[in-house]
């Protein structure tokens, strides 16, 4: 049976580029549009032409697309000019896209108020702007703002925006969930009530995520009539953000109830480069991945408590409702206090420890577990941690250096320009084989001293971590009620030059000690993974 065709449209670039905090460069879009086209997303639109610099430089050098249409984004033409005399249209036109989607408006409200121009003069306005854009050649989509809201008020005058953006030749005609109050029951009733109006295969849905249900809404609209889908990465967009194309993808591509009905144009080997991608674009960011993101998650498929990991190793389905691998993730079990022998038996696998599944030092490791994680510690976030206790516990991990004594000093004082500072400085004494060093380091804070001091001189195995870096640093009160003496867990977490990324931890009253738990335990996990040799 052949299936109905699915068009993909990211915004990224532009919605995306709306997030608070977010900033990309020209290199940072041409590094996602590349990342889009190759996992084979119908548009990439790369923003607004002459709206920013930024913008206006990308436009300038274009990326190479091999599949994907780059897309400009404009808007409708001024009241009172021609289209052959606007300046924005002119500015589309000059970026030499093949497609261009410009936004106008839709709801008669919006209309009155914010053109202050007669109703009739916006359907102009529409018409003539999607009319010039195809006689330049372009393939011309028509944004329609603020549709859903402007659908239920006046339903026949957000039509008549729609109508005329298809008489002038608009390839497809969007509707937009500006504000995202729309709900899933409605988006398909009002998609389905278009769709018999206008050729549904020339309709998309661009939803935001203001009540959680972008995601939810898109779906809707396919099942009401709509073709196209515009999204972002991870859910980017101004406020709550956009539909999430990487929970949407997967779930047109996966699940029965779209997969037997539709197709997209990504094949489903690239599917598998899908958690790359989420991961690429954090990257680009500079921020960490969502751990409990659908799909693409390191959380996405965890499983913590023992009964679930029995289940899952015997018929994965129990727990998980596609395959890991099939969007480029992996299964991962976690270890905590409500962990059985099951658990404790896939993660020794997964780290390479093969243990009998009746050894007696699976119960040990296990009552070890539980015994830390009742005095404060958490493996099912700490899994670096967890593989060198295990492997502690087994006798399987080399002593590669010992940290004989540390000092922290933190001193308050005035500089040379009377200026008050305070200065973090730590001296560590470690052996290294027959060596014994001293190393200084000064830090913004006690812990960054401690850190500098103990990666300063490892001796032969100084090479082995010089590109190791700390990331992030989690800091929690464990016991509230004793006040300044709560027992403290720091959480840290490291990458390399490789991309790999780890997590230890360390717990204690004092959380410059608890701290130098979680960075020796960075330290020596680097060295195992990497083979650095025992001396």
């Amino acid at each position: 049976m052949s299936r109905e065709r699915l068009y993909l449209f990211d915004t990224t670039l532009r919605d995306g580029a709306q997030t608070q905090g977010v900033d990309f460069s020209v290199e940072d879009k041409r590094l996602i549009a590349g990342a889009l086209d190759r996992l084979g997303l119908d548009y990439v639109e790369g923003g607004w032409p002459g709206a920013n610099p930024t913008d206006t430089a990308f436009f300038g050098s274009r990326p190479y697309l091999t599949q994907a249409r780059f897309t400009a984004f404009g808007m409708t033409k001024r009241p009172g000019r021609s289209a052959d005399n606007d300046p924005g249209l002119a500015d589309l036109l000059d970026a030499q896209t093949p497609a261009v989607c410009i936004v106008g408006k839709s709801w008669d409200f919006q209309v009155r108020v914010a053109l202050g121009i007669p109703l009739e003069e916006n359907v102009d306005l529409i018409e003539d702007s999607i009319r010039h854009l195809v006689a330049s050649g372009r393939e011309a989509l028509y944004d329609a703002e603020h549709f859903f809201q402007g659908y239920k008020e006046n339903p026949r005058y957000a039509l008549s925006c729609l109508k005329a953006a298809e008489r002038a030749g608009a390839r497809w005609m969007v509707l937009c969930d500006t504000n995202g109050g729309t709900l899933p029951h409605e988006v398909e009733r009002i998609v389905r009530e278009v769709a018999s109006e206008i050729d549904g295969s020339r309709l998309g849905i661009h939803a935001h995520n203001d009540t959680e249900n972008a995601v939810a809404n898109s779906l809707a609209a396919v099942l009401g009539g709509a073709r196209q889908i515009q999204g972002t990465l991870n859910g980017l967009g101004e406020r709550c953000g956009n539909a999430n194309l990487v929970a949407l993808i997967p779930t047109l591509m996966l699940k029965p109830e779209f997969a037997d009905r539709f197709e997209t144009g990504i094949a489903p080997e690239a599917l598998a480069g899908l958690t790359p991608l989420s991961r690429l674009l954090d990257e680009v960011l500079n921020r960490a991945p969502n751990r409990h993101a659908a799909y693409v998650g390191a959380s996405a498929f965890a499983h913590k408590g023992g009964l679930h990991v029995s289940a899952v190793e015997k018929d994965p389905r129990t727990y998980e409702h596609v395959p890991p691998e099939s969007v480029g993730n992996a299964r991962h079990i976690l270890v905590s206090d409500q962990a059985g022998r099951s658990n404790i038996l896939s993660r020794l696998r997964e780290n390479g420890i093969e243990v009998a599944a009746d050894s007696p030092k699976i119960q040990r490791l296990l009552e070890e577990v539980k015994e830390r994680e009742f005095a404060g510690y958490a493996y099912d976030g700490a899994e670096a941690s967890f593989a060198l206790m295990a492997r502690r516990v087994l006798g399987d991990v080399p002593e590669f250096f010992r940290v004989e004594s540390f000092k922290v000093m933190v001193e308050r004082r005035y500089n040379a320009n009377r200026e008050l500072v305070t200065v973090s400085e730590a001296i560590v004494r470690v052996q290294v084989g027959d060596d014994y060093v001293i190393s200084v380091g000064e830090g913004n804070g006690p812990v960054n001293a401690l850190d500098a001091a103990l990666r300063k001189d490892l001796g032969r195995y100084s090479s082995y971590i010089a590109d190791l870096e700390l990331v992030d640093f989690k800091v929690r009160i464990l016991d509230l009620g004793k006040g300044t003496g709560a027992v403290t867990r720091v959480l840290i977490e490291s990458a390399d030059g490789a991309g790999n990324r780890w997590f230890t931890v360390g717990v204690s009253p004092n959380i410059v000690d608890a701290s130098f738990q979680a960075l020796h335990d960075s330290i020596v996990y680097k060295l195992l993974r990497d083979g650095a040799p025992a001396h």
